[in-house]
């Protein structure tokens, strides 16, 4: 395995994919298990209910309604044979194209039995209706007038999980025998005359096209449907004309001949109940008005359907389709990957908020325009794929920047300021690897400062515990002008104190590492001052007073950690750093009546430029070093300069 593959394993985009693959794998599983389905199915009728609907009533079926009213003025219920014959003859008068019964006749009703079966003892256009068995009934069989050879269709409805139907039949078998729907007689029967029939699909000879359109049975995982009862030639309704209804005729009417020509003549014409008695109604998914709810009755069922047969077949309209289960598959992984990559190129909270609702909008979008193209998309595990991919790798991305600032700040802590640490978690993409600062070389400034005579002084202290605090008085007074001045503590060697100015964050600029050494020098000088401070209030005390030395150098470093993760050290190596502490210790007896002598290197004085008055000592050999080099002394400003004696060689600048 190559090193880069190796290290793409140990990176967050490799544990986000892995979080992605996983999200995606148990929402498939969810999918595939049925969870989603109950709330896919409430999209789908979300969907349909602002389907466009056609403009006006579908004026080629008429309704022939049997109302509570109806029943009542018979005086009795089931309709008698003799009175359903007077109907039949009463609409064909009227020469409708198709008539179809949706009046169970499978026994005799008399009176009237002998003239009912004598009119379908005719050749007359008219569709009844039989019902197969099922765990509620036991079916009801063919009409007793009907011979074999007869136009008799199922009525059977599919009604989903929740009592809404939502898909249609357009044939079933029991097993010996093939039946065909009602809906469909009715409307092949009126096609017959446009010249359309049913025949096999060209390409897929066990389809059925019906004239434009070629009906697809559905599939058991057809949709949000998981492992549904597809017995039979199933395909989805789109409820188009339920909204703007059908015209109609009353029973009333219809047995008193008061029939409107131009509502029968070439017309299917649709006979059943409406009375709320006989509860022959369905729940569908659109909202048809605020009276009726979502409830229909069956024969506006049965004409909801006609109406969408026809205008499949004539108008070429599509039902709806759907993908197969791998392209569903593979829709929700791409939304999976979606919210991997959001999460991956999004840092803002804020921004990643608002992908958060965005996306899953587009998604919304994107299937509901496909709705209206017929095609149905799954919502609701691409859009949970997307959210939970996104919000499982920010959680991880959240602990392991937890992790790495809890390292940070274990490295760090005290030892920098808060803007520095600020500076340091802004950058840590740059600044951090694998958990831990990754090593730098760059160019910075080292201070080393150390108390001159520290070892007869602690011998003065008695008492070890006065020794430390007097001390720690002294160490935290100076590291409070490096943090000031932007320099990090790298650590302390004890009297002694090493700082750094220009890490951990690397400068970019020669003004930046100018920036540095000026703030290196500056410290010095306030902690020389602070010094004083401290000895004016320690001889009052009756405590040792002290002098200090401070060897300063600018040049390349090496930075990183050293030493293991349960104990880390972030250190600087390099020549800056020894040049930094020979300065430091150079001639201890030099200058020894200034209570903080201030050394620096040529580069140091190179990049603080003309700003402090500086003191050259030429060439002076360093321990350790094969050659002499050039060093100068930083002297006090003349404010603080009063007892400098004449005649020195300096240099006056003032100080910024």
């Amino acid at each position: 395995m190559s090193a880069r593959k190796r290290n793409f394993y140990k990176t967050d985009a490799f544990a986000g994919l892995l979080l992605c693959v996983l999200v995606c794998a148990g929402i498939v599983w969810a999918r595939a298990a049925g969870v989603f389905q109950a709330t896919e199915l409430a999209v789908y009728d979300y969907y349909i209910r602002y389907q466009p609907c056609v403009s006006a009533a579908d004026n080629r079926i008429t309704l022939l309604t049997i109302s509570e009213r109806d029943i009542q003025k018979l005086g009795s219920w089931p309709l008698n044979d003799g009175l359903l014959a007077q109907l039949v003859k009463n609409l064909l008068a009227h020469q409708p194209r198709i008539i179809g019964l949706d009046i169970f006749r499978n026994i005799e009703v008399p009176p009237g039995s002998e003239d009912l079966m004598k009119l379908f003892s005719e050749a007359i256009p008219v569709v009844t209706i039989m019902k197969f068995a099922d765990k509620l009934s036991p079916g009801v069989p063919r009409p007793y007038v009907v011979r074999d050879g007869g136009l008799v269709g199922f009525g059977d409805s599919l009604i989903d999980p929740g009592g809404i139907t939502r898909r249609g039949l357009l044939f079933m078998d029991d097993g010996k025998e093939s039946y065909t729907a009602f809906n469909l007689l009715l409307a092949l029967a009126y096609l017959q005359k446009e010249g359309i029939g049913a025949q096999p699909d060209p390409e897929t000879p066990g389809l059925m096209k019906l004239g434009k359109t070629t009906f697809v049975p559905l599939s058991r995982d057809a949709g949000a449907y998981i492992n549904a009862d597809t017995n039979g030639y199933q395909y989805l309704l789109d409820f188009s004309s339920a909204k703007p209804g059908f015209p109609s005729i009353s029973l009333s009417d219809a047995l008193a001949d008061r029939i409107p020509d131009e509502l029968v003549r070439d017309k299917i014409i649709v006979v059943g109940a409406t009375a709320e008695s006989l509860r022959d109604f369905f729940s569908i998914p659109i909202e048809r008005s605020s009276e009726e709810g979502q409830r229909i009755y069956g024969i506006e069922l049965h004409a909801t359907t006609i109406s969408q047969l026809l205008r499949s077949a004539i108008d070429g309209q599509k039902p709806m389709r759907y993908w197969s289960e791998r392209v569903e598959i593979g829709w929700t992984v791409f939304w999976g990957l979606m919210g991997f990559l959001v999460c991956l190129r999004v840092a803002s909270f804020r921004k990643f908020s608002v992908c958060l609702v965005v996306f899953p909008a587009a998604l919304a979008g994107i299937t509901f325009f496909a709705f209206r193209l017929s095609f149905w998309l799954p919502v609701i595990p691409p859009a949970l794929a997307f959210v939970m991919s996104a919000d499982f790798f920010r959680l991880y991305q959240l602990s392991v920047e937890k992790r790495q600032r809890a390292l940070l700040m274990r490295l760090f802590e005290s030892h920098v300021s808060k803007d520095i640490a600020k500076a340091i978690w802004a950058q840590r993409e740059q600044f951090v690897s694998e958990g831990l600062p990754r090593p730098q070389q760059l160019i910075a400034t080292v201070l080393f400062t150390d108390l001159k005579g520290f070892t007869t002084i602690s011998e003065q202290f008695g008492d070890p515990g006065k020794l430390m605090d007097w001390l720690n008085e002294y160490m935290e007074a100076m590291t409070n002008h490096v943090l000031s001045h932007g320099g990090v503590i790298n650590k302390y060697i004890g009297d002694a104190v090493m700082a750094v100015f220009g890490v951990p964050v690397a400068r970019s600029n020669e003004e930046q590492i100018s920036r540095d050494a000026v703030n290196a020098i500056l410290c010095a000088k306030k902690m020389g001052a602070q010094l004083e401070e401290l000895n004016a209030r320690w001889k009052g005390q009756n405590r040792p007073t002290v002098k200090m030395r401070v060897g300063i150098h600018t040049g390349p470093l090496v930075v990183g950690c050293i030493g293991s993760r349960q104990r880390l050290e972030y250190t600087v190596i390099g020549d800056t750093v020894n040049v930094a502490s020979r300065l430091e210790g150079i001639n201890k007896d030099y200058d020894s009546e200034n209570i903080c002598r201030i050394l620096i290197g040529e580069s140091t004085l190179r990049y603080s430029g003309d700003r402090f008055r500086i003191r050259p000592l030429g060439e002076l050999s360093l321990k350790g070093k094969g050659k002499s080099l050039p060093v100068f002394q930083v002297l006090r400003d003349s404010s603080e300069d009063e007892g400098k004696e004449t005649g020195e060689e300096d240099r006056t600048h003032p100080e910024e």
